[in-house]
């Protein structure tokens, strides 16, 4: 064993002895070289001087650094001065000199091979330096005669050269020695030693200088100098020890610490063993907290959808094994649980939970999701009929209603039925997602009711999702865009004004129908955006159309406005600002509103109507007759216009009782002291009998479809122009008659 450590020992010396020697020939080369061109003038007695106070600092005044193997000189000071005073030549063997010397003290085996690369680095970084110093600055003895940049810029180069050459070849030796990167081996022993350099060369150069100018020897000044950085940097390095010394004595402490830390710890540890011990005698029961629902103890989601991966791996094996899905959600439950508040809203979850399992058979697995969805797995059921008979059952025993402490509760559920069969399914997310769309499916219905799920009502759950996806990014690529549709004046014929009708031109389906894209823009809330830029961009045209001529500023100009924007907060701010940016007069602006939109946001609408109607805005009751139709609110709210759904409109003329419709909502405005506009219109014979009505104002494809901007702008022109032909025939009034009946010509 020893003999194999010390062979792999000398096999590391062999390449570290041989990289010495290589730059033992470099200094010895070098020394030869400043021999060689060494002039007699610059031997002189301060050279030897110089040359003697290098060695003697070498081998006496040596400073130790802590934590590392190596010790500071302040030796290259005369270095530095023997460079500047005498030159290069002079240098290189006053270096070769202080290099035997410092190995003679570092050395501890006192090889000659150390030694002689301790002077051959030295000589062969001041051979460089003086190099480098002669090839950018010219001779060294001649630096101080130029301008001080140069001499700062001299002497930091001279610092900096000497101190990268010398310290790189001994690091690359003890790299190749110790097996360490070179990069580690000289940041850790050398990247420090960088100041001494500095220190050197800015002292000699001081020297040098007061040499020249004040005219004391420079070796009577160079002395006492030295003597002071020397017992500055002893007492820099005394401080480093001591600090390393408490250093010390904090990581003893520290270790005190740490070893009462690892007794606490232990104890910590037996601590947590007994718990840990408390913890596995109630692992079933946090088992089953982890897959049932604490309110009502059903099961949980993850449990539900791990009978339900079993009951899919069944029905893959064998195909008779099939089973079905019941999604659940309760009707009105917010309602009750904002009504009757939280405490007994859990109570109705869990009496739900009791009926729901009273309903099903032991194999089945019932779960609730969360809030008001229940799950129901049906396991091996024959057919679809089965199922839906479960859900008839779960109807009829919600029906009666739930005695909850001093309250009486009715609920009723959508039910959404899911079949699984032969590998129809691969993830029970699937089944179950599908489930979920038939119970909307039944909530859209009517609610109280059940709904099973086919492969159309995934299609169309995808297809409306893409629709909302694509929705979004319509608004972000301005894809939208305007229709105006003309009303015209049924008692004149003229064109009275336009109604705004969004399109969205789809860049891959073309032009969107309205019908498909408004509900659900309205439930995802987009109909706020989109509402806003429509009324701001219909504002803006048609204040530019009153702009063209004075005949145009009558046209008065029908805007939607939704059920989502009437509950916004600053939706008469929007309105406003829009109004004074657009410079449209507010007098020309009609809102329609539909009846349902009104009823349901009565209490807010009723203000907002008001200060709209103070604004000078124009209110219309959109599709009369189709809504709640209550009289109470024409005489609650500030309406101008009344407009009779094209339901009725569409088949007068045809059916009297339709006519008698119609003529009921006409006389009804005209007592109220408001405008009549019928929608639908597209027969000439509609219009005569509307007129004969006292119908003000009607709009259909009669007269015009929707145009865009550039048609709508063409259209008026016509209008005022008198190219237009008359949309029908226009037979006297009464008043023009005397009250004589005089027959329509068509």
């Amino acid at each position: 064993m020893t003999k194999h450590v010390r062979h792999n020992r000398s096999r590391k010396a062999e390449p570290a002895d041989l990289y010495r020697w290589l730059i033992v020939c470099a200094g010895a080369l070098a020394v030869f070289d400043a021999a060689w061109h060494l002039q007699p003038g610059r031997f002189d007695p301060g050279l030897l001087v110089l040359a003697a106070l290098a060695a003697l600092t070498s081998l006496y005044l040596a400073i130790p650094v802590p934590r590392f193997d190596t010790n500071i000189t302040v030796s290259d000071t005369f270095i530095f001065l023997a460079l500047l005073l005498y030159g290069k030549e002079s240098a290189v063997l006053l270096g070769a000199v202080e290099g035997i010397f410092a190995g003679l003290r570092a050395s501890k085996s006192k090889r000659p091979v150390t030694i002689l690369f301790n002077a051959a680095a030295v000589a062969c970084s001041v051979w460089m330096t003086g190099h480098a110093m002669r090839a950018a600055f010219g001779e060294p003895v001649d630096l101080l005669n130029r301008s001080w940049s140069v001499v700062v810029t001299a002497v930091s180069a001279m610092a900096l050269v000497q101190y990268a050459t010398h310290t790189w070849l001994v690091a690359i030796g003890l790299a190749i020695k110790t097996g360490q990167s070179l990069w580690q081996a000289w940041r850790r022993n050398y990247l420090w030693s960088s100041i001494t350099y500095f220190v050197g060369a800015a002292t000699a150069s001081a020297i040098v200088w007061l040499n020249a100018t004040v005219g004391l020897y420079a070796l009577a000044v160079a002395l006492p100098t030295i003597v002071i950085l020397y017992f500055t940097y002893a007492n820099y390095l005394e401080d480093i020890r001591a600090t390393a010394a408490q250093a010390e004595l904090a990581e003893r402490r520290r270790a005190e610490q740490a070893e009462q830390h690892v007794r606490e710890l232990n104890r910590y540890i037996a601590e947590l063993e007994q718990t840990t011990r408390a913890l596995e005698e109630s692992r079933e029961h946090f088992r089953y907290v982890a897959f049932h629902d604490v309110l009502t103890g059903l099961a949980n989601r993850a449990l539900f959808a791990e009978h339900v991966r079993l009951a899919i791996e069944r029905a893959r094996r064998h195909a008779d094994q099939t089973f079905a899905i019941l999604f659940l959600d309760l009707d009105r439950f917010k309602y009750i649980n904002d009504c009757l508040g939280h405490a007994i809203g859990d109570k109705l979850l869990i009496a739900t939970a009791r009926r729901l399992e009273s309903c099903v058979r032991q194999v089945d697995t019932v779960a609730r999701f969360g809030g008001d969805e229940f799950a129901i797995l049906l396991d091996r059921v024959t057919d679809a009929n089965e199922a839906v008979r479960v859900a008839e059952r779960i109807q009829e025993a919600l029906s009666v209603p739930f005695q909850l402490d001093r309250h009486e509760a009715f609920v009723t559920a959508s039910i959404g039925i899911a079949f699984g069969r032969n590998g129809e399914y691969i993830e029970p997310d699937e089944i179950i997602r599908d489930a979920d769309i038939a119970m909307y499916r039944a909530k859209e219905g009517g609610r109280a009711r059940y709904e099973l799920f086919d492969k159309e009502m995934h299609s169309r759950a995808v297809s409306r999702l893409r629709l909302e996806n694509d929705l979004r990014r319509a608004l972000a690529k301005r894809e939208f865009c305007l229709h105006y549709q003309p009303i015209i004046n049924l008692q004149t014929g003229r064109l009275a004004g336009f109604e705004a009708l969004a399109r969205w031109q789809h860049p891959e389906r073309g032009l969107v129908s309205p019908v498909e894209f408004i509900p659900v823009a309205e439930e995802t809330g987009l109909i706020i955006h989109i509402g806003r830029w429509m009324m701001q961009e219909a504002c803006r045209q048609m204040d530019a159309w009153h702009r063209q001529s004075p005949v145009n500023r009558q046209l008065t100009l029908s805007v939607n406005l939704s059920g989502k924007q009437l509950t916004q907060a600053d939706l008469l701010d929007q309105i406003e600002a829009i109004l004074n940016e657009t410079g449209l007069s507010a007098r020309a602006l009609r809102l329609e509103i539909t009846e349902t939109v009104v009823m349901e946001n009565a209490d807010s609408a009723a203000a907002a109507f008001e200060r709209l109607r103070k604004m000078g805005v124009r209110l219309s009751i959109d599709d009369f007759g189709t809504g709640y139709s209550s009289l109470g609110y024409l005489h609650r709210f500030p309406f101008d216009t009344l407009k009779i759904d094209r339901s009725f409109v569409g088949s007068i003329g045809r059916s009297d009782e339709n006519l008698e419709i119609v003529h009921t909502i006409t006389k009804l405005a005209h007592n109220l002291g408001m405008e009549v506009v019928a929608e639908g219109v597209e027969r000439e014979e509609q219009a005569i009998l509307l007129r004969s009505l006292s119908c003000h104002y009607g709009q259909g494809f009669l007269f015009s479809k929707p145009l865009d901007c550039a048609q709508a702008t063409q259209f008026i022109e016509l209008v005022s122009s008198g190219e237009q032909k008359p949309f029908f025939s226009l037979p006297p009034t009464a008043e023009e008659t005397n009250g004589v009946d005089i027959p329509f010509i068509m």
